[in-house]
Order: C-alpha cells, then sequence, then structure tokens
C-alpha cells in the first residue's frame, strides 16, 4: 500500500501529526509512506525512518515572491509523484485538498462542519466529522483511524514513541550542557508577539531555578531578549543558531524545556521530554496533550478556539513562581 500524508504547515502541526506514522507502520508494516510539507519545514521528518519519501511544495514561496512559474513548478511536481492508494490531507485547508487532488482522487480528509475552509471538503472522496474544537491531535488520530481502518486509542498515544529523529552529525556539543546541574531550556519566541511570555518573567524565573539554563531562540527579536535574558541571570547561556533538526538534537538531550506555545515546546512533546507550554490566547485543551511528562499553564483568559484573539496580551498574567513550582516537580 502506498500512502501519501499531506500536511503542508506550520511546524507545530507537522512536528505533532508525525506520530501516526508508527501507529500506521504497525498496522501495515508493509506500506510505503510518503509526505507532502512546504519546503521550509521538511527537515524536520526528512530523517524519519517510516517515511518513504519527504515531498515538498513551494506554495509559501511562490505566494512571497509572485512567481506563477514557480507555483507551476510545484504542481507538474505533484502530477508527476505517480499514483497512491490514498491521500489523507490532515491539515483541512483549500490549499492543502488543492494538493491532494493534485496527487489522486482517493483523498480522505475532514468533512465541511469540522474544518475551518468548509470548502475544501468538497475535493475529497471520503470525510471524517470531528468537532474542529477538538484538540488538534485528537483529530489527527481520529482521521487517520478512519481513513486506514485502524484502532488508534488514548492509551496508545500515552505510551507512544519518540516520533522525530536525528543523526550524530546534528547533535549537540556537549560543552553548553551542565553534568553538575539539570539542563533546562527555555524557548524564548513565538510566532505572535501575544504567545511570548515576558522576558523579564523569564528572568524571574531563571533566578529561582537552580540549574543550567540554555535559552533557544530563532529570529533576531528573538536573539535579543534572549540576551537581555543572558544579561540579567547568572545560570543562562545562548544556544548557537539552530537548524530543526539541531534544535530536535538539543531538546533530547534537555532534562525540562519550558516555553511559550510555538514548535520546540511540541518538539519536547513529540520526544518524550518533560516541557511546560505556556498559554495567553491558544487553548491548551486544542493545542497539547497533556500528561505526566507534559504540563500546560494557562493564563486566565477565556479563550475561543473559533476565534483567537492575537491581542490578547494575557500570558504575562501567569506568575514565574507558578512555572518554578511545576519545573520543580517535574525535576524532582
Amino acid at each position: 500500500m502506498r500512502i501519501a500524508i499531506v500536511r503542508l504547515s506550520a511546524l507545530g502541526d507537522i512536528i505533532n501529526s508525525a506520530l501516526i506514522l508508527q501507529f500506521i507502520k504497525d498496522a501495515y508494516p508493509e506500506a510505503k509512506i510518503e509526505w507532502i510539507c512546504e519546503e521550509g519545514f521538511a527537515p524536520i521528518i526528512m530523517n524519519h525512518p517510516l517515511l518513504q519519501e519527504v515531498h515538498t511544495v513551494s506554495i509559501k514561496r511562490a505566494k512571497k515572491t509572485k512567481s506563477l512559474g514557480l507555483l507551476l513548478k510545484t504542481i507538474s511536481k505533484l502530477r508527476s509523484l505517480g499514483k497512491f492508494d490514498i491521500i489523507i490531507d490532515l491539515q483541512g485547508l483549500l490549499k492543502s485538498a488543492i494538493v491532494s487532488r493534485l496527487i489522486g482522487k482517493n483523498v480522505y480528509g475532514f468533512d465541511k462542519d469540522s474544518i475551518r475552509e468548509g470548502l475544501a471538503s468538497k475535493l475529497y472522496s471520503s470525510h471524517a466529522h470531528i468537532a474542529y474544537e477538538e484538540n488538534s491531535i485528537w483529530r489527527t488520530i481520529v482521521l487517520v483511524s478512519q481513513a486506514l481502518n485502524i484502532d488508534i486509542t488514548k492509551e496508545m498515544l500515552a505510551h507512544k514513541k519518540p516520533s522525530l529523529f536525528y543523526t550524530k552529525d546534528d547533535n549537540i556539543s556537549k560543552s553548553i550542557f551542565s553534568s553538575t546541574q539539570k539542563n533546562i531550556g527555555f524557548v524564548v519566541g513565538a510566532s505572535w508577539p501575544s504567545k511570548t511570555y515576558p522576558r523579564e518573567h523569564f528572568v524571574s524565573l531563571a533566578k529561582t531555578l537552580d540549574a543550567n539554563i540554555i535559552l533557544i531562540w530563532g529570529s533576531a527579536n528573538e536573539k535579543e531578549d534572549a540576551l537581555f535574558i543572558e544579561a540579567n541571570t547568572k545560570n543562562t547561556q545562548l544556544a548557537s543558531k539552530l537548524s530543526l533538526v539541531q534544535l530536535t538534537a538539543l531538546i533530547d538531550n534537555l532534562d525540562l524545556l519550558i516555553g511559550n506555545d510555538t514548535g520546540p515546546t511540541h518538539i519536547a512533546w513529540a520526544m518524550n521530554k518533560n516541557s511546560i507550554t505556556l498559554f495567553g490566547p491558544t487553548p491548551a485543551s486544542k493545542m497539547m496533550w497533556q500528561g505526566p511528562k507534559h504540563i500546560a499553564i494557562e493564563s486566565d483568559s477565556q479563550v475561543n478556539p473559533l476565534k483567537l484573539n492575537r491581542s490578547d496580551m494575557s500570558i504575562k498574567n501567569i506568575s514565574f513562581e507558578s512555572i518554578a513550582i511545576k519545573a520543580k516537580e517535574l525535576l524532582s
């Protein structure tokens, strides 16, 4: 059986979706599973041993550069992939539905009442219904379960194997880690300012923790915040600029990761590492799967999962003391 998984973006969603591969392979050991995603996110799953191949699209770049030629090249590439027995669109957007139909007709996706862009469902040959406000990881599980007629339970999800991989060449220098203290990562950035915990609060948190703290950043603004935290504490240090795979390796070597609702905290969940995720304008019940190792701390905001408010700055109301308590519990 040749299976195509379509999940074009974003980083956190691709990371959270990767766990389905182990369940598909358990049910269909001979299956050839291929993934279609945006080129910028491909490295995070390129090393996955259960994937036959990762195919990339350049839709974002074509849109940004207004390049019709690049878009046509992407369409041609998709049409040349050959026949799939089934295509599963995990994303449920019009663009992912179009990509799915370009590679075949037997497309399984969410019905019109289960996705934000209901028009996408018209391009699917088969549908699954699960409320849009339901946990996004469980939505993925239900869709794949129905599409492939396999049983994936919440108990199986609780005992999942790590779902991201890296090679020894991607591993991080041991010099950044302490051999005498616990190693904690702080993820200082996020895709929205309102999802970002204030850097002054991170400073206060660092001062309460007896640990070697590694500051993880991506953009120039995030680096500036990380430098501020480093300058105002004695137990923090900046990580270098990391690729997605190197980031996975670093997180796999930590004792705990603390950060905003963003890609790196999802990596910690995928790798079964201790994590604390901070939520302001986004709902923890939808965005992450909690458990003994993975704790969500939410602000006092009443979040509507159907209409997120990017101006909701309530994440700043989360006390650093409450985070420190949970951190010490996880590390004890």
